[in-house]
C-alpha cells in the first residue's frame, strides 16, 4: 500500500495557527468595526450637509418674504400718507374761509350810529414736518406720522360810534355781531369778540361827526389739518 506524503503539511499547520490566532482575530474585528464608524460618520457628516443646506435654503425664503413684508409695509405707509394728504386736501376745500359768507354776515350786522370803516383778515398757518416710517434698533417696525398744519383766522374790525354820547352803542354792536348766526357759528365760543383798542372822542373827516373809533377782534377756532 503507497504511503502518501504531504510536504506542506507543516506549513499548512502554521498557515491554521496563524488564523485562529486571537491577536489578529481582535485586529480584523477592530479594523472591521472602524470602517463601520467611518461609514457611519460618513452618514452622519452627509445628513448634517443636507440638513445645513435644506436650512440656508429656508433661510433665504424667510429673508426674502421678510423684504416682500418689509416693501409691502413701506408702500402702505406711503399709500397711507398719500390719502392722508388728500383727504386733508378735501377738508382744506371744504372748509376753507369764504369771504362772501363774511361780508354777508356783517352787512346784515348793523346798529344805528355804528359805522364799519374797514376789515382785516389775518389767516397764518403753521406748518410741522411729519416723520418717516423706519425699525427701531430692536427691529420693530415704526410707523411714521404725517405732516400737519394748523391754520388761524383773526379777523379785526374797525368802526366809529357816532351816537349822542360816543362810545354807548359798542356794546350793543358787540352784541348784535355775537348773536349774528354766521359769528355764533365760526367763532370760538369763548371770548370770541373782544375790544382791542378805544381812541378817545375826536371829529371825523369822513362823518363830520364827533365819534369814537374802535377796534374789534374776532378770533376763530385752531383748526389743525
Amino acid at each position: 500500500m503507497p504511503i502518501r506524503l504531504n510536504l506542506l503539511a507543516e506549513a499548512q499547520a502554521a498557515e491554521e495557527a496563524r488564523r485562529r490566532d486571537p491577536v489578529k482575530q481582535a485586529a480584523l474585528v477592530a479594523v472591521l468595526i472602524l470602517v463601520a464608524i467611518l461609514v457611519w460618520s460618513s452618514s452622519l457628516q452627509l445628513k448634517a450637509m443636507l440638513i445645513h443646506s435644506e436650512l440656508s435654503h429656508l433661510e433665504n425664503q424667510i429673508n426674502s418674504h421678510t423684504n416682500e413684508y418689509r416693501v409691502v409695509l413701506d408702500n402702505k405707509s406711503k399709500t397711507d400718507e398719500i390719502n392722508h394728504k388728500l383727504e386733508a386736501l378735501r377738508a382744506l376745500s371744504n372748509d376753507r374761509f369764504l369771504q362772501g359768507s363774511l361780508l354777508n354776515a356783517l352787512q346784515k350786522t348793523t346798529v344805528e350810529d355804528v359805522q364799519l370803516l374797514r376789515l382785516r383778515l389775518d389767516q397764518t398757518y403753521a406748518c410741522f414736518e411729519g416723520t418717516k416710517s423706519h425699525t427701531n434698533d430692536d427691529g420693530s417696525f415704526v410707523h411714521g406720522k404725517p405732516a400737519t398744519s394748523t391754520e388761524r383766522v383773526l379777523l379785526t374790525l374797525e368802526g366809529a360810534d357816532s351816537s349822542a354820547n360816543p362810545g354807548d352803542q359798542l356794546n350793543k354792536y358787540k352784541d348784535a355781531l355775537a348773536a349774528n348766526p354766521y359769528f355764533k357759528e365760526m367763532l370760538v365760543k369763548t371770548n370770541g369778540i373782544g375790544l382791542k383798542n378805544l381812541a378817545p372822542p375826536s371829529v371825523l373827516p369822513a362823518t363830520s361827526k364827533r365819534s369814537v373809533t374802535f377796534t374789534l377782534e374776532c378770533r376763530y377756532p385752531e383748526i389743525t389739518r
